[in-house]
């Protein structure tokens, strides 16, 4: 735990989400909230898509965390915050309106399960 879900418009350069999934982990584990092991992320991209009625070309990263239930709001926004900065700090300038975001999602720990098979 935590799990990190990335999902991205595909008018971004797909190259780039490896670097974007990296500092994501990157900034999670510098919380210290979390055991390096244990902060799984993955991307999905979307060719159909639609941002706003202008017809503009926009983009757009949403970050969604899923992490046990326990931590404080404050503790839930300083992880927000710090994973919102660091995609933002990765991702160079695109050249096309872009918006970020970054949900926190709580999962309940009496209905979670975990096992471990180590290598």
């Amino acid at each position: 735990m935590p799990h990190l879900t990335l999902e991205y418009s595909r008018n971004l350069d797909a190259t780039l989400v490896p670097t974007l999934l990296r500092a994501a982990n990157e900034a999670l584990l510098r919380t210290g909230h979390f055991d390096e092991a244990d902060i799984k992320s993955r991307a999905l991209g979307f060719d159909d898509f639609v941002i706003g009625t202008a017809g503009l070309p926009r983009a757009f990263i949403a970050a969604r965390l899923s992490m046990l239930s326990g931590r404080t709001p404050e503790a839930k926004r300083d992880i927000a915050q710090s994973l919102l900065t660091a995609l933002t700090s990765a991702l160079p300038q695109t050249g096309i309106d872009l918006q970020m975001s970054v949900e926190i999602l709580d999962i309940d720990r009496d209905s979670y399960a975990k096992h471990h098979r180590p290598a």
